[in-house]
């Protein structure tokens, strides 16, 4: 490593323990992790009871966990870096920093590191919750390794574009609720789009029907003989193209979190944990509607209608032969983490060319 790499990782990792020295200085910070701790406690009790855990495995606590530690995570980790460029601005202390020979690159990257360390935090807080999961049983290794770092990636996300709109912004309340903003519409904005476009977007199905107009009865074999059939029935109806619309989910976190870990499943063929449950969900939404479908009640009544059999395919083989979408919303998220950074560090260096009107640098 040369002289220059040095020096930028020396004022690199000063910026990220002078930030990290100012959260954790009050005992503002200690309490919210102790209430953190004791509300995953509770999920986790709760669950190992509602799931009767200690018969079936942890699998399903783990996945919760590993949710509502993104859950908690997406609610305080915008607090805490939404305001990391531009409060120092306010509060007169950017313009200290930026005299020194600390540069732009080190601010904005040494700021964004604290803050995701400050958010790895509570997943490390959460550790002992999710090795009591694990304890149970029903946990992969697979499972375990790639949720825990992909919602550790996706915190990382979080606190880069909280640490971004900080320094596009000149406002830490706006930067504060736009980052709120941005979290919601990847939660919850891409769960309501796919739902009204696809509702919103319908084709028209057919289907044809034939029935049981007159038959004999034996009671013995419980088929019928001597079966007089209808003509045949068609009616049309409409019905969403869903499939249009999944690749929109791909950007939602939870839906990446869970499409990334390996898929586990029981002998039947489903989903023995949150994770396999939602990608299934999502997989299955790539699936094309049919748009002709016949129903012939007069062979089922000839064969006896205890010999059907549900013949569709498991949630297993739906999720086996389905395209993986998580490594399409986690591109997204990396691009708009990176994008939020670049922007920031392009409106943060010194000397600035151009500043909007109203604006400062300190």
């Amino acid at each position: 490593m040369n002289d220059r790499n040095r020096l930028f990782l020396t004022g690199l990792w000063l910026i990220v323990t002078l930030e990290l020295r100012q959260r954790v200085r009050g005992v503002s910070w200690y309490v919210l992790l102790g209430v953190f701790m004791l509300l995953v406690g509770i999920v986790t009790f709760l669950l190992w009871l509602a799931t009767s855990a200690w018969l079936s495995g942890g699998g399903g606590v783990f996945s919760t966990i590993i949710f509502f530690v993104l859950l908690l995570g997406t609610l305080v980790s915008p607090a805490l870096s939404g305001n990391a460029i531009n409060g120092d601005r306010d509060a007169g202390t950017l313009a200290t920093t930026q005299v020194t020979l600390i540069s732009t690159g080190q601010l904005v990257l040494g700021k964004f590191l604290a803050a995701w360390i400050t958010a790895l935090a509570f997943l490390a807080a959460a550790l002992p919750f999710l090795m009591f999961a694990v304890v149970l049983g029903e946990v992969s290794l697979g499972t375990i390794s790639v949720s825990v770092l992909v919602l550790a990636a996706e915190l990382g996300v979080i606190a880069a574009v909280g640490v971004g709109l900080s320094g596009i912004l000149n406002r830490p309340l706006f930067s504060i609720v736009l980052t709120y903003l941005l979290v919601a519409a990847l939660s919850l904005g891409t769960l309501i789009a796919f739902a009204l476009l696809g509702t919103a977007t319908q084709q028209e199905a057919t289907s044809v029907n034939y029935q049981v107009v007159e038959s004999t009865y034996d009671e013995q074999t419980g088929k019928q003989s001597d079966i007089v059939c209808s003509t045949a029935q068609t009616s049309t109806y409409n019905v969403p193209r869903f499939d249009y619309f999944w690749w929109i989910l791909a950007a939602n976190p939870y839906v990446v979190v869970a499409d990334a870990a390996p898929g586990s499943f029981d002998e039947g063929g489903r989903p023995t944990d949150l994770f396999g449950q939602i990608a299934v969900g999502v997989r299955s939404a790539q699936a094309a509607p049919e748009l002709y479908t016949e129903y012939d009640g007069c062979e089922e009544a000839a064969n006896g209608y205890a010999d059907q059999q549900f013949d569709g395919p498991t949630p297993q083989e739906t999720y086996d032969g389905a395209v993986p979408s998580w490594f399409i919303g986690f591109f997204i998220h990396l691009l708009l983490g990176a994008g939020a950074l670049t922007w920031a560090w392009r409106r943060t260096r010194t000397p600035a060319t151009h500043l909007p009107a109203g604006s400062r640098i300190a």
